[in-house]
């Protein structure tokens, strides 16, 4: 079984930063891709960031130049750094891996339970 698990989420005041973290655990047998995906009440959830297990890395518009994400291979942890937060930052966000649970499995979508972060003054 595999857990993606979110933490950093809170209150924040517009300008402010946040660091989410992510840990992916379980039965993981290799990981693509690892992202950050966000969601508020009446939207559909879109992506904000992307990485690679080789680093590529791709941003929503709206986050480029405010948000860092960064990986760490060899703990399958996934982070985001947010600065320069924004009242429109706020939403549900989420963890995302694209992993296989063995060598002949196919990669499929995990996704964590959610971490809220709140912009406001």
């Amino acid at each position: 079984q595999v857990q993606l698990v979110e933490s950093g989420g809170g209150l924040v005041q517009p300008g402010g930063s946040l660091r989410l973290s992510c840990i992916a655990s379980g039965s993981i047998f290799s990981i693509d891709a690892m992202a950050w995906y966000r969601q508020d009440p009446g939207n559909q959830r879109e992506m904000v960031a992307l990485i690679t297990t080789g680093g590529s890395i791709n941003y929503a518009d709206s986050v480029k130049g405010r948000f860092t994400i960064s990986r760490d291979n060899g703990k399958d942890t996934v982070y985001l750094q947010m600065n320069s937060l924004k009242p429109e930052d706020t939403a549900v966000y989420y963890c995302n891996a694209v992993l296989r649970i063995s060598s002949w499995s196919t990669f499929r979508n995990y996704w964590g339970q959610g971490t809220q972060v709140t912009v406001s003054s």
